[in-house]
């Protein structure tokens, strides 16, 4: 097996280990924070080396690449959304955004070819072309709202960290337990327990975007201090 598929495979198999205890984990913890920086390098890892096999080898370049960049995306705004923004990072903000919307647009792009063509491009179905078209119409669109009021605090900063990471994780568990589907042992290869992984990212995710946003509870959320901003800006959630 080339040195490529060993550790694409070897940091896909530990971002979603990471992943998952870091979305059990008191938020905010120990645990948390050191589980979620190994998901984020796991994840950058498993990404370009993905990128890299899809670009060499022809597999699937139309869904691999926007799935690459889209999770890389994701977890690079999610990690820079807890830190204090740098002088002169504007940029690198900037970058990303036009990331997520170039991903944006040729996904619309392959939906379209798709929908002429009987609800496939290429032999691949529609639907990672409609999921990595909105995920990254979702992501532009907080990108440019971020940009424009300079700073996120309280609620929504969290909730910016939180749904990227989620589903940066969502991306690693459905290419796995469902996309990679074959190497999985044939007496547990169950579609409903294959998608229960799958699942519980989505409802993790929306019950916390719930409980942050609509809620505005920040209970279970420890270090709560390192998430807020300087005190001379005002915190929606004090």
């Amino acid at each position: 097996m080339p040195l490529a598929y060993v550790v694409h495979i070897c940091a896909g198999s530990l971002g979603l280990i990471a992943g998952f205890v870091a979305l059990s984990a008191a938020k905010g913890a120990t645990l948390h924070r050191k589980s979620g920086m190994a998901f984020v390098v796991a994840m950058l890892t498993t990404s370009c080396f993905g990128m890299l096999i899809s670009t060499v080898r022809g597999v699937a370049p139309a869904i691999n690449i926007p799935a690459g960049l889209m999770t890389a995306y994701l977890v690079i705004t999610s990690l820079r959304t807890l830190r204090p923004p740098a002088e002169g990072s504007r940029w690198l903000d900037v970058g990303l955004m036009l990331l997520a919307l170039i991903v944006c647009v040729v996904d619309s792009a392959f939906l379209l070819q798709a929908l002429a063509n009987g609800g496939q491009r290429k032999g691949m179905p529609a639907f990672p072309f409609v999921m990595f078209g909105l995920v990254g119409l979702l992501a532009t669109v907080g990108d440019v709202r971020m940009l424009r009021s300079g700073a996120l605090v309280g609620a929504r900063r969290l909730a910016r960290h939180l749904w990227r990471m989620c589903f940066a994780l969502f991306i690693a568990a459905l290419s796995f337990f469902i996309g990679q589907a074959k190497v999985i042992p044939e007496p547990i290869r169950i579609l409903p327990l294959l998608a229960l992984p799958v699942l519980t990212v989505l409802v993790a995710m929306f019950y916390w975007l719930w409980r942050i946003r609509v809620r505005r509870s920040l209970r279970g959320i420890v270090v709560v201090s390192r998430l807020r901003p300087a005190p001379s800006i005002p915190d929606p959630l004090a």
